[in-house]
């Protein structure tokens, strides 16, 4: 049976199927993100004791009347996020080895549905601020460890179906913020407390991710995904197996970190050769493949250093630095309840995912360009822009750009340029290499994204110190 005799994949359906997977793998984390409002004032002294500690210190150092846990919530939440997150991009390459890929995605989805349950319960009941604190913190490490175990296994499946449907868990990923974003900005308009408004919030994150579990149940029915499936079974040559050998003994830690790729080095793009040379990267020493992670590093490390240094830069300041920030415009109206929501998660989120679009289209500079480089050490630049921007409280910067058109104007170029750059850094990393060695280069593009986030995780708290 050939291509040209598989099936087609009816009202696209499998596409579908995907995207609502992909949207599912970052849902969760966006939507701890974007209730970061909720969490802090359930963070909050009580009356009683927040007017004695007022009384015998007056306020707090440079007038914070916030405790230890408000002040330091978004520092955490993004340390607690990230380092599992990296861990388990790691640990996952042993995982899919001896776990089930179907046990591996619907056990994490079905995992990250019952944290999201007990959210939602947890918002009708009352909770102690220090308790609260640790359960939303574990929480995150649940969610994050099981995405991650989702994310890599999701991408391993769509490396057995045509290149395309890397696309449709791209796309997914990239809405899954706005998504957030747009359900906190309905639940505030309701017009409800804010604790009825959050309940409705995580209910309809548990919504989402049980039509995600639906959807991955549905998969295996569609003849589409069946074909490809069966044809993934028949078509191991004895190369392929050596591979697999390969992989499997450990010779390098680096060769087992998936997010699996697809041969072609479809993380986010197909390779530019669209035909294989089974001779390519042989030795004949052993009649294995020469998979030489030191010498593919050499090929791509500016392309890895670059996605690593996109995202230290973006997570170190978004969302710690960015959140603080308050409107000068607003003086109580609603403008001030929506400012966040609208102009930090939302606004993030869309021109993120723009700049993700665009490199569909549009590709410069071009993958030998020193452009590159020089374009994400710019980005260096938002951090001291946003520090300077009217983020309350405050102990030691002033206050720059007060205006909230500025602290918009920041975040468009913030956003859309980590899209765009980082795309730009996945898409080049596989296609600077051979096609025998485009699997290995993505897994290692993939390390050093995950890399990036943790680094930005840990910088995150000296960023917001400064201030």
């Amino acid at each position: 049976m050939t291509a040209i005799n598989s099936p087609r994949d009816k009202y696209n359906a499998v596409w579908m199927i995907f995207f609502i997977l992909g949207l599912g793998t970052l849902l969760p984390w966006n939507f701890f993100m974007t209730a970061t409002m909720y969490f802090t004032s359930r963070l909050k002294d009580p009356p009683s004791e927040l007017s004695t500690n007022q009384t015998a210190n007056g306020t707090l150092e440079g007038g914070d009347t916030r405790n230890v846990l408000e002040s330091k919530f978004n520092n955490v939440m993004t340390l607690c996020a990230m380092v599992p997150l990296l861990i388990f991009t790691c640990l996952n390459s042993f995982i899919h080895q001896r776990i089930p890929q179907k046990l591996r995605i619907s056990g994490s989805l079905s995992v990250i549905l019952a944290v999201f349950l007990l959210t939602a319960l947890l918002v009708k009941v009352d909770v102690t601020p220090l308790p609260f604190f640790t359960l939303t913190m574990i929480k995150i490490i649940f969610i994050n460890s099981f995405g991650a175990v989702l994310q890599g296994s999701l991408f391993g499946l769509a490396g057995i179906l045509p290149t395309s449907y890397t696309t449709p868990i791209m796309s997914g990923q990239g809405l899954a913020g706005t998504f957030a974003a747009f359900s906190m900005i309905c639940a505030l308009a309701s017009g409800s407390a804010l604790r009825d408004s959050a309940f409705g919030y995580f209910i309809t994150a548990c919504f989402v991710i049980l039509i995600a579990i639906i959807s991955y149940l549905t998969l295996p029915r569609m003849e589409f995904f069946q074909y490809y499936m069966e044809s993934n079974g028949s078509r191991l040559s004895a190369d392929d197996e050596n591979k697999m050998d390969l992989l499997r003994q450990g010779t390098f830690l680096l060769i087992h970190l998936p997010i699996r790729i697809h041969k072609s080095g479809a993380f986010i793009c197909p390779s530019e050769n669209g035909k294989k040379d089974p001779m390519a990267s042989l030795t004949e020493h052993d009649g294995k493949p020469d998979v030489s992670v030191v010498k593919i590093f050499r090929k791509i490390w500016v392309m890895a250093l670059s996605v690593c240094f996109i995202f230290t830069v973006t997570i170190g300041t978004f969302p710690a630095v960015t959140v603080e920030v308050k409107s000068t415009v607003a003086n109580g109206g609603s403008w001030e309840t929506y400012f966040i929501p609208v102009s930090c998660f939302l606004l993030f989120n869309v021109m993120d995912w723009a700049g993700r679009s665009l490199t569909a289209v549009c590709m410069w500079p071009g993958k030998d360009s020193r452009w590159i480089p020089a374009l994400v050490g710019m980005r260096l630049v938002f951090v001291p822009l946003f520090m300077l921007c009217n983020v309350q409280p405050r102990h030691y910067l002033p206050v720059l750009f007060s205006h909230d058109a500025w602290y918009i104007v920041f975040m468009v170029l913030f956003s859309f340029s980590n899209g765009y750059l980082a795309s730009l850094c996945m898409c080049f990393g596989p296609k600077k290499v051979s096609q025998q060695e485009a699997e290995t280069a993505g897994a290692i593009m993939a390390f050093f994204l995950s890399l990036g986030l943790a680094l930005g995780a840990a910088l995150s708290f000296a960023f917001r110190a400064i201030i």
